[in-house]
Order: C-alpha cells, then sequence, then structure tokens
C-alpha cells in the first residue's frame, strides 16, 4: 500500500482498535504490522482490558482442527456489541481468512472486512470502503503484492524485534497447511534484511529474531545455498547489535556452514530451536519430512561439537495417524538422546485441507492422550536435569518486561540468559529497565526457569534500555505508545518461544 493510499484511509475522528491473535510467530508479526497501519491511518490502540473498541480485527489461524469455531465463537459474541454500535467494525484476515474467503461473512454477516495473508496492507482501506458502500468486503489476494516489512509496523518492545527474512514455504509437510496459505517461499534482498536491522539498533534495539517460515533455507529464492550463514555472519558485523536468534529452521537445510557461523559469530547467541515432529523414520516418511533420525541426531551432535552450552529446543507432533507404540518409542528415543532444554509438544489434530487429514489409522484420542503424557513427563524429567546443569554458572541476563507473572510478589526481576532461558533473578537496590543487562550466578533450577538469589553481581545500562525509558515516559505523557520507525519497520518483543498454539514454523 502506497503512502497516498494511507492518507487517503486517515480517519477524521480518532477511532479505537484492537487486534486478536491466534497461531504462530509469523501471525504476531503480521499483527505488529496490522497494529502499525491502523496506527499510520490515525487509529489509536484500544486500553488494556477494554470491553469494545471501534474496529477489532481478528488475525487467524488455520491449522487446528477447530480454529473455524474458536473463530465464529469470538464473532458471534461480538454480535451484540456490533448491534448496539453501528459505527463498529469487525475485520477477519489471516490463515483462515485466506482458506475460507466468502465463507466467513455467509456464517457471519456482520463483518465487514475479509483479507488474506497475502494483501495486509490493504486493511484501512477496506475498513473504509466497508464504511463508506456499506457492505462487506472481501479481498484475497493469491500472491503476495508486497513484502510486508515495507508497512508500518508497531513494535512492542523497544528493545528486541522480529525481522522478517522471507514469507512462504516449499516443503510439502502432510499435516501443514501453511505453504498453501502463505504460497512459495520468497525471500528478501539481503541488503534490505541488514538496513533494516541497522535501522532497529539504531532506534535502540539489541536483540534481533530472524524469522521465516523456514529460516535457513533462506537463499532458495535468490539462488545462493549459502546465504543464511552469510547472513548471521553479516549480523556480527553491525555495531550495537548484541543478540542474534532465529526460528524455525528445517533439519533438512541444517548445513555445516550454518553451524560453523553460529559458532564463530559472537552475537550470534547459543541456542537452537529446531522441529522434529517424530523420532520415527516410517512417520516422518508420512509426513513428508526429507530428514531421518540418524540426520536429526547428527545435526544435534555437530551443534553440541561446535556450541557445547548451546540450548536445543524442538517441536514434536504426538499421535500422527498410523503411528504405533514402536513409532512413538521412537520418539521417546529422540528425546533421551538429543536431551533437549524444551520442547513444545502437540497432539495431533486434523488439518483441514491437509493430506494428513484424509489418511486412514486416526489414532483415538485416549491413546494419544496417553502416549503425550507420557512424553510431557520425561521431557520434563530431562529439562529439570538440563536446567540443574546451570546452577553455579554466571550469566549475563537481558532485563525482560512482562516475563516474570510473579515478580512483584517475589521482589524479582526476569530475563533471558543467552541460550535463551528463563532467569529469575533478586531485584537490586539500583534501577534496572528492560533491555539493561545484569550478570548474577545462578543458585536453583526448576524446569522452566532458573532462579539467581544472590545479589546482581553487575549491572550493564544500555542503549536499549534507554530506548525504553524513552518509550515509557512518552506512553506516561499519553503520547502513542507503539515504537514507529521509518521504512522499514519491524519487530516484537523477543526472545519469544515458539508458539504453543497454531502451526510450528518449519
Amino acid at each position: 500500500m502506497t503512502s497516498s493510499d494511507r492518507s487517503q484511509t486517515t480517519v477524521d475522528v480518532t477511532r479505537t482498535y484492537a487486534v486478536r491473535t491466534y497461531g504462530c510467530q509469523m501471525n504476531v508479526h503480521d499483527s505488529e504490522r496490522l497494529s502499525g497501519l491502523l496506527e499510520d491511518a490515525g487509529y489509536v490502540r484500544a486500553p488494556e482490558g477494554a470491553d469494545e473498541a471501534d474496529v477489532v480485527v481478528f488475525n487467524t489461524c488455520a491449522v487446528r482442527e477447530n480454529a473455524d469455531n474458536k473463530l465464529y465463537g469470538n464473532l458471534g459474541r461480538l454480535a451484540p456489541a456490533k448491534a448496539r454500535r453501528p459505527g463498529m467494525q469487525i475485520a477477519v484476515g489471516g490463515c483462515l481468512a485466506q482458506k475460507d474467503r466468502d465463507t466467513i461473512v455467509k456464517k457471519a454477516p456482520w463483518v465487514d472486512v475479509v483479507f488474506g495473508t497475502h494483501n495486509i496492507g490493504k486493511l484501512p482501506v477496506l475498513l473504509e470502503r466497508a464504511r463508506v458502500q456499506e457492505e462487506a468486503q472481501v479481498e484475497i489476494a493469491e500472491s503476495l503484492e508486497a513484502f510486508p516489512s515495507t508497512l508500518p509496523t508497531r513494535r512492542e518492545s523497544a528493545y528486541a524485534a522480529w525481522v522478517s527474512i522471507s514469507v512462504g514455504c516449499n516443503n510439502t509437510c502432510t499435516f501443514c497447511i501453511v505453504p498453501a496459505l502463505r504460497g512459495k517461499e520468497k525471500d528478501r534482498r539481503p541488503g534490505d534484511i541488514l538496513a533494516e536491522i541497522e535501522a532497529l539498533v539504531g532506534e535502540g534495539v539489541s536483540e534481533i529474531t530472524l524469522l521465516g517460515q523456514n529460516v535457513n533455507a533462506y537463499g532458495s529464492d535468490i539462488g545462493d545455498r549459502e546465504a543464511f550463514s552469510k547472513l548471521l555472519r553479516a549480523c556480527g558485523t553491525i555495531e550495537g547489535l548484541e543478540r542474534v536468534r532465529f526460528t524455525s529452521p528445517h533439519p533438512r537445510d541444517f548445513t555445516d556452514d550454518v553451524i560453523a557461523a553460529m559458532a564463530e559469530t559472537p552475537n550470534v547467541m547459543p541456542q537452537l530451536h529446531m522441529p522434529l515432529q517424530s523420532g520415527s523414520d516410517t512417520v516422518l516418511k508420512a509426513m513428508r519430512r526429507s530428514y531421518r533420525q540418524e540426520r536429526f541426531l547428527g545435526i544435534i551432535e555437530k551443534v553440541r561439537a561446535a556450541i557445547p552450552h548451546a540450548a536445543i529446543s524442538t517441536d514434536i507432533i504426538v499421535g500422527f495417524p498410523g503411528e504405533t507404540e514402536e513409532d512413538f518409542e521412537q520418539t521417546l528415543h529422540v528425546v533421551r538422546e538429543a536431551r533437549f532444554a524444551q520442547a513444545f509438544t502437540f497432539q495431533y489434530s486434523k488439518r483441514p485441507g491437509t493430506p494428513a487429514a484424509e489418511m486412514e489409522d486416526q489414532i483415538p484420542k485416549e491413546v494419544v492422550q496417553a502416549r503425550y503424557e507420557r512424553l510431557v513427563a520425561l521431557q520434563e524429567e530431562i529439562s529439570w536435569e538440563e536446567n540443574k546443569k546451570q546452577v553455579g554458572r554466571t550469566l549475563d541476563v537481558m532485563v525482560a518486561e512482562g516475563e516474570g507473572r510473579k515478580d512483584d510478589a517475589t521482589h524479582r526481576l526476569s530475563g533471558r540468559a543467552p541460550d535463551n532461558r528463563l532467569v529469575h533473578f533478586t531485584k537490586p537496590d539500583e534501577e534496572v529497565r528492560p533491555g539493561d543487562v545484569v550478570t548474577v550466578e545462578i543458585t536453583y533450577a526448576a524446569p522452566h526457569h532458573l532462579l539467581a538469589e544472590g545479589e546482581v553481581s553487575a549491572i550493564r545500562r544500555t542503549r536499549a534500555g534507554d530506548a525504553w525509558e524513552k518509550r515509557t515516559t512518552a506512553a506516561q505523557a499519553q503520547k502513542p505508545a507503539g515504537v514507529m520507525l521509518g521504512l522499514p519497520q519491524i519487530g516484537v518483543p523477543a526472545p519469544l518461544p515458539p508458539a504453543t498454539e497454531g502451526c510450528s514454523i518449519a
């Protein structure tokens, strides 16, 4: 969408908006752009906890069997509010909108706008058109109209940001509908990515997470098989960029040059999230995953040899159609061998429109549940054992905002270690801001967090902390709370774990 398009959709009277997001990191990332577009058009974000907004946008996910039920349930709950407030507008975008198109308006005729994954930049125009014409606007693009990074973005964090390096996916996993909804992989030019990162660092961001549906396949669209490792190394040359992460890679494309770049680039963090999905070669074949158990464990071994303190996490699907007890035991075997710091485990559910949904030998719910509980119990045990190895280590922790739900009650602060482990630490007497870095000694380990009960040994005030303080002061002065940058604009609070609902990237 051009700047002239945006100026034509600027609202004359201040109206509020709310964006409700479901699904993976890509959707979270898109929602920041939707918020940025709306604020650029003159809308103001509705206060947290507000019952109603003038514009409510649902950014949907289509990969769960009950995704449509959840959407229509939420739309139904908004129908009375819409009836009371004729000027209120409801928009539905994202993967489910791309998939269901006209069905949404037929089932929920009070919806004003339906847009897809390829044309999020059209939202303000479609809202205005729906208002003027007094009828629903459904516009679904079949291919990407413009790379989303050219759109305004309302970042939720002053110190950490997502940076999208590609959109779409070339894989054909039988459980995933994402390629059909987001299209084939399209890569950004390396120079554009690095220019965006430099702009973010100039605004105070000190940590970025490179984001792609299959992030380490980056380069396939531009004809350079080593483009991703080159990009990681280039990130290491950006002054002021302290932490670099990426999600989610695919084992097929996880080559030795990427491992070397991770190990040799100081600001690339010792962390890897790599989806396993299943430890059974038979199930992996049925999933159309282009690797087998031996290949996956070989990658883990190489990463650990090059980066001994790396924390490795994964995604696992339990109960894929045809999975036998022997297949499931193979998954448990890989979990024992890989010793993941964390695993995001999912019970298989039919994704409408995927080959797996039509497969025979769907596993009974009670069997899937029992296997899931066994897997979770094993991983909990391993996570705790791996975290206990951190006791006694001295770590530099980047202070985070909103990570510790009990911090006020415990008089602690929270942040992330270089390997992305969550650390709660004793609040020092000196002021510490999100984005600043503290040095602490780990004294206790739980399965999902570490604790530093002693005094903070060092505090480093950072440009990222300055940026957080500036934004907070502006918010308290009742200025817009978002971080609006000149193009390109991007980002979300980071690091975040992989989504626990919706699609698993890669």
